[in-house]
């Protein structure tokens, strides 16, 4: 099966569990066959098929609650109950248990996509190293999040960069235009749980984000409270891809699959958002200029490269931590690695990846 029937059939699959917006996945279809690392986030299904066949003893490393479609550009900032800024993974679609070395792999393709495309400054024989570094320094001592106040003030100077600016956030939220068709009343309770009173008026509009998720119903309010603006989005959900991905392999599918979402963030060594929670099929979350993620233009700044891989390793590290008891055979695990493991494992499938978007280019459908 090449990339594109996998594409059909994981789109059929999808289709099943939710509604999919077809101008949003004909945009989806463009913008895989622009660029390869815009091919390689929306495609995380085909990841997780090709996964144990081109790394299985990777595979069968010690299993954790793991993100999955874990990439340099699944980073951004919150509001903890504190009020204080928080940095780390914030999206947690594919949640799924599977082997730990996953989500360093895949992290690891996305920076080296990053540096090809010239958006990244690092040399790729250190990505690797500064990575398990972080990773493994984290599970030693397990974890800590990363709060951007009095440490990490090199990581809010990224975090508070010109491109969250709030008036270029909130010109851009506003611009949206507004929905001309009622949205489902289940994705209407989820946003007017999340806002801080109840009876606000708000607009609702239709926000197209990401890559992975391009095409699941995506709704916004926008309000105006107490003299500025607000916003809660809720996105729907669906089991992870790499449900659909076992079912091709065992050719059956076993009862309905539970959403991991809110389990993962429960369980990681994390200062959690107040405002991101799982309700029924739909995560709903607090948008802000500094509640979203980080793009990749956002993430160079002087000497802080490296700096940020090795708290991309940590972070995922804390995020592992939710399942303590793989702390010590994911440490051993990693002693008995040979030296350049997470180097060569990388070229494999970057080299997967680069290999379907060839394909995609040539026989994509839009």
């Amino acid at each position: 099966m090449n990339v594109v029937k996998a594409t059909r059939h994981f789109e059929g699959w999808l289709a099943q569990r939710t509604h999919l917006d077809k101008n949003d996945l004909r945009l989806k279809h463009a913008r895989m066959k622009a660029e390869l690392f815009p091919f390689f986030r929306a495609t995380y299904f085909r990841w997780a098929q090709l996964w144990p066949q081109i790394c299985p003893e990777l595979a069968k490393a010690p299993h954790v609650l793991a993100v999955g479609d874990l990439h340099v550009e699944n980073f951004g900032t919150w509001r903890d109950i504190e009020g204080r800024l928080i940095w780390g993974v914030n999206d947690f679609d594919e949640a799924w248990p599977m082997a730990y070395t996953i989500d360093l792999v895949r992290l690891a393709v996305s920076a080296h996509l990053a540096v090809e495309a010239g958006r990244l400054p690092l040399k790729r024989e250190d990505i690797c190293g500064t990575l398990l570094e972080g990773y493994r320094e984290s599970l030693q001592e397990q974890g800590l999040p990363f709060v951007l106040s009095e440490k990490h003030q090199w990581l809010r100077f990224i975090a508070e960069g010109r491109l969250r600016d709030p008036v270029r956030f909130w010109q851009k939220l506003d611009a949206l235009p507004t929905l001309k068709t009622e949205a489902p009343i289940s994705a209407v309770d989820a946003i007017e749980h999340l806002m801080p009173a109840p009876g606000i008026s708000y607009r609702l509009v239709h926000r197209v984000a990401g890559l992975g998720s391009l095409g699941h119903a995506r709704y916004v309010a926008l309000a105006d409270w107490h003299g500025g603006r607000i916003a809660r989005e809720a996105k729907a959900l669906v089991p992870s891809s790499n449900c659909w991905a076992e079912s091709l392999e065992s050719k059956t599918e076993k009862g309905p699959p539970e959403i991991l979402y809110q389990t993962i963030i429960n369980r990681a060594v994390r200062c959690p958002d107040p405002f991101v929670q799982l309700r029924g099929r739909w995560i709903v979350r607090r948008l802000g200029p500094y509640c979203s993620r980080i793009e990749l233009a956002s993430l160079g700044g002087p000497d802080t490269e490296l700096r940020l891989l090795h708290a991309m390793g940590w972070e995922t590290a804390n995020i592992h931590l939710g399942t303590p008891s793989a702390r010590k055979a994911i440490l051993r695990h990693l002693d008995a690695q040979k030296a350049r493991w997470l180097h060569r494992a990388a070229e494999a499938m970057l080299e997967a990846v680069r290999s379907d978007w060839n394909v995609w280019k040539k026989k994509g459908y839009s």
